[in-house]
């Protein structure tokens, strides 16, 4: 009687989800692969978070605002599963293949492995990485990731201060300190087909008590994902989260410009999460491990044909101006809406397209309704509902540590530096000081400071000569 409860309370949810992510996306996060499969293995424990809507707003290192955003519906929580984007199968103790998953790196080249001295001494603290080959993350080819202190990889090309809500690859995202103890470390290796970061012996801030924590984040060429967890000394559900966010998985997002509502000459930055795969954080424990499979995405396809012809689960279309294949959820999509793509492509085929009779606006020109359907329909909430603004700052060194921002954004002119501006200001007084002691001089001729300056101005008289 409770399975069936169960399966009824499914199959609602699954009826409800696909109902909403219709009406305010057209997309489905959580579709299933075809191909004769045993139902055992593709059983699914799929959870929509409960979130109050509201809205955090942070300053973002390029200037401007930025807010970020949940499409509905986007939550995928797993157990072993395959979904639209990757197939996630979990590993325990007992079986024979986790010592396969983690990677050595006492045994490996040498040349090869690097510990990252600022992240092993700081806190809340991230550095950009540069990889020796193209990840492809949700169908994007990556070749610079940014790795955070907190045990996870932000993922995305613009840097800002919530990098835990979105855009990233976490094992395990919790408040770890690294600056603790001398043998805490975040290292990284790539050989050229796998580029792994381990946390090693790191500590719980204000929690060191409990014990160290180790683990893997593995990402290979082929775009597989690895977590592998050597040390986990406590359950992670009883890890807290009122100070960092507690969890693990795999996010992505787009972000577009529209402009702010409350300064119309500026622009607001919107990061809209579109898929999110979220681990079961009571599974993760010492010798486990967890591996995801990339499944198939529209952006492989190089042809309308091969495009229009897919048998995905994506609902793939072809946009002839950008010559692009598309879901229209993916990092392009503010360039998707604003050459019209979704209208090109519809009731017409790639003859039609290849003809020139497609309709295509310029990039300056404002959304297609479509957009605003999107975003009034996406409820404005903060991921996962963070209790304290991520303060995770971004290490600003030189060499590959450093970032640069690439976000496009209004034209503006070059930031005024605050001791250029007290010259300018020391400079403007000092000038209406001379002309206010001239006026003051020309209408008092009699005074003392008028005396003074003619006295100094007469050459001075000499005496008689000595016989």
């Amino acid at each position: 009687m409770q399975w069936g409860v169960l399966v009824l309370l499914y199959l609602l949810r699954e009826a409800a989800g696909e109902a909403s992510v219709h009406q305010g996306a057209g997309h489905t996060p959580g579709g299933s692969l075809e191909g004769g499969k045993p139902p055992g293995w593709r059983r699914k424990t799929r959870e929509s978070l409960l979130e109050t809507n509201r809205t955090r707003i942070s300053q973002d290192l390029g200037g401007g605002s930025l807010a970020i955003d949940t499409l509905p519906d986007n939550n995928t929580q797993i157990v072993e599963d395959n979904h639209s984007y990757y197939v996630s199968r979990s590993h325990g103790p007992g079986e024979a293949r986790i010592k396969e998953f983690w990677v050595n790196m006492a045994e490996a080249n040498r040349s090869q492995v690097k510990i990252h001295g600022i992240l092993s001494n700081t806190h809340r603290q991230a550095s950009r990485v540069i990889l020796s080959f193209d990840f492809p993350f949700y169908g994007h080819l990556l070749r610079q990731i940014t790795i955070a202190t907190g045990g996870f990889i932000f993922m995305g090309d613009v840097i800002h201060r919530m990098l835990t809500a979105t855009q990233y690859v976490a094992p395990l995202m919790a408040n770890f300190n690294p600056s603790y103890s001398r043998n805490s470390t975040v290292m990284y290796f790539d050989n050229g087909t796998v580029f792994v970061v381990q946390w090693d012996k790191v500590y719980l801030q204000g929690k060191e008590d409990i014990g160290s924590f180790t683990f893997q984040a593995a990402l290979h060429s082929d775009g597989k994902i690895v977590f592998s967890y050597k040390e986990i000394p406590v359950s992670v559900l009883a890890i807290s989260a009122t100070q960092h966010p507690v969890k693990a998985g795999l996010s992505d997002a787009f972000m577009i410009l529209n402009p702010s509502p409350d300064v119309p000459e500026s622009r607001r930055r919107t990061i809209y999460e579109y898929h999110r795969v979220e681990l079961d954080t009571g599974k993760i424990t010492s010798m486990s491990a967890v591996e995801f499979s990339p499944l198939p995405t529209c952006l492989q396809h190089q042809s309308c044909e091969m495009c229009v012809t897919s048998e995905m689960t994506f609902n793939c279309s072809w946009c002839h101006v950008l010559q692009r294949c598309s879901s229209g959820f993916d990092r392009y999509r503010e360039e998707w809406l604003s050459y019209g793509c979704g209208q090109e492509s519809n009731e017409k085929t790639c003859e039609d397209l290849t003809d020139g009779s497609y309709y295509s606006p310029a990039p300056d020109s404002s959304f297609t309704t479509s957009e605003a359907d999107i975003s009034t329909s996406t409820s404005s909430m903060f991921i996962d509902s963070l209790t304290t603004e991520d303060d995770t700052k971004l290490n600003q060194y030189a060499g590959v540590d450093s970032v640069r921002s690439d976000l496009p954004s209004k034209k503006t002119g070059a930031p005024v530096h605050a001791g250029t501006i007290v010259g300018i200001v020391l400079a403007v007084l000092l000038i209406a000081a001379i002309i206010l002691a001239g006026i003051y001089i020309n209408s008092h001729p009699t005074s003392n400071a008028a005396l003074f300056f003619i006295e100094e101005q007469q050459p001075e008289e000499k005496g008689p000569a000595e016989l």
